[in-house]
């Protein structure tokens, strides 16, 4: 066998792991390198620990709601150490299944620190690997902003590594990290602030669906205060004073920054070689995932396209094809679904209402429902759910689906297989629905709520 490379990856997160065992498995010579930890973000420090969390919050709630069906569930207390523990067990038996699904078809695994000396050359420690591809798929790492004091702060990295639980908590963010983090702490007992600077939270979902989760969110006990920022921290008595935009001061036991993300591409030796990047740091890269230096390529949260564990996946595949396989396949970003692990839930897949409207002006009808879901008139709980979808009115043809409520994630996966088989409204009103769900709300919606 050739001592050159056919791949040389670096970074084994999700799109690198699928990338190089997937290229192996076609007869290439692959090798993957890594100087963190096998899985990347999500296996390790993303959204599967922070499912595990999320899991872990909920359980307060459904033993205070179990009282209005005659079960006593009482709330005896929560030990972190035990979750902390678990998490870490479980999150360390995936790594080891990480290293055997890429040592199964053959790729090599070097654990090291990847710099990219020439467009065919990559140095791994010690070693200098010849490659006719390089594939760049490092991710992203939690970026804190520059205020005096942040390193007394945590990052999402950090949260799932802390050896005590804070009782008094200020997260600071209005993505969906900062969101879902928000819910586990508040869950989990936690007073809870969360601060945004922008006016709403959850930018770039659905405006309405935005509004009714903000609501929704409240009903927790999670203290929402947007047009709000932290410009200084000090410790103080053994927590935390945070010095407030407006000059207000808040004290608590933890902060977290969960204010963005960005390319982890330090080290990698992109400007010595030529890779050009955007402003923002992620790299450039064409539908064939090649950047400006030919035969190095780069995927997934480092190249600014939608920072999704299945996006990189198909982007692996994607990648996989057009260099080993049938070269017949370009990534296709049009329907991508996604669920946001607040309480309730939030699921979406399609245009939001502001960009259906802004794509096909005059042509929009839109379909809303919102109730109490049965559960919880015995439950006592004021939770609500909203069920939404976006139809074109032109063609008939359903291009947004959103839903806030339990379970949310799971019944918009369904709905995403659909929308790509190209369904109907008269497809969703010709399916019968399943009694009594909340799902079966997206078959019964008739009237139009507002047409566009």
């Amino acid at each position: 066998m050739s001592d050159i490379y056919d791949l040389v990856v670096i970074g084994a997160g999700s799109g690198g792991v699928r990338a190089s065992r997937m290229a192996a498995a076609t007869g290439a010579k692959v090798a993957v390198i890594e100087d963190l930890f096998l899985g990347g973000t999500c296996v390790n420090v993303g959204c599967v620990p922070k499912k595990l969390f999320v899991y872990a919050s909920q359980f307060k709630a459904h033993a205070e709601e179990s009282a209005g069906f005659g079960v006593n569930l009482a709330n005896q207390g929560f030990d972190w150490a035990t979750l902390k523990a678990n998490k870490d067990k479980e999150i360390s038996r995936l790594n080891g299944i990480y290293d055997n699904i890429l040592k199964g078809p053959g790729v090599e695994v070097i654990r090291a620190h990847g710099e990219i000396i020439a467009a065919d050359k990559v140095k791994a420690g010690d070693r200098i690997l010849e490659t006719r591809r390089i594939l760049i798929a490092t991710g992203g790492w939690p970026f804190k902003p520059d205020i005096p004091g942040a390193q007394l702060g945590m990052d999402s990295n950090d949260v799932f590594a802390m050896e005590t639980f804070p009782q008094r908590v200020v997260v600071i963010g209005g993505g969906y990290i900062a969101v879902e983090f928000a819910g586990i702490f508040a869950g989990l007992g936690a007073d809870t602030q969360l601060l945004y600077r922008g006016e709403q939270i959850l930018r770039g979902f659905d405006n309405e669906i935005r509004t009714f989760v903000t609501q929704e969110i409240a009903k927790t006990g999670i203290q929402l205060r947007t047009m709000t920022d932290v410009v200084e921290i000090r410790e103080e008595d053994g927590g935390k004073l945070c010095i407030l935009n407006d000059g207000t001061e808040v004290r608590c036991d933890a902060v977290v920054f969960a204010t963005g993300r960005s390319p982890k591409i330090s080290g990698l030796g992109l400007e010595s070689v030529g890779v050009e990047l955007r402003k923002d740091q992620t790299i450039i890269t064409d539908e064939r995932f090649e950047t400006s230096v030919s035969g190095v390529f780069a995927l997934g949260d480092v190249i600014g396209t939608p920072a999704l564990t299945p996006v990189a996946l198909e982007q692996g595949m994607v990648f996989v094809d057009q260099q080993f396989g049938s070269d017949q396949r370009v990534m296709d970003y049009e329907l991508i679904p996604t669920a946001v692990f607040c309480q309730p839930n939030i699921g979406t897949v399609g245009l939001t209402e502001e960009e259906a409207v802004e794509r096909h002006p005059s042509d929009i009808d839109v379909y809303t429902s919102e109730f109490r879901a049965l559960k919880h008139t015995l439950s006592g709980s004021s939770e609500r759910t909203l069920m939404k979808l976006i139809v074109r009115r032109s063609d008939d043809r359903v291009v947004g689906a959103h839903m806030v409520g339990e379970e949310a994630g799971e019944i918009i996966q369904g709905i995403a297989v659909a929308m790509q088989a190209g369904a109907t409204k008269s497809h969703f009103d010709r399916t019968l629905g399943i009694h009594p769900t909340g799902a079966e709300e997206f078959v019964t919606m008739r009237s139009v709520t507002r047409s566009l």
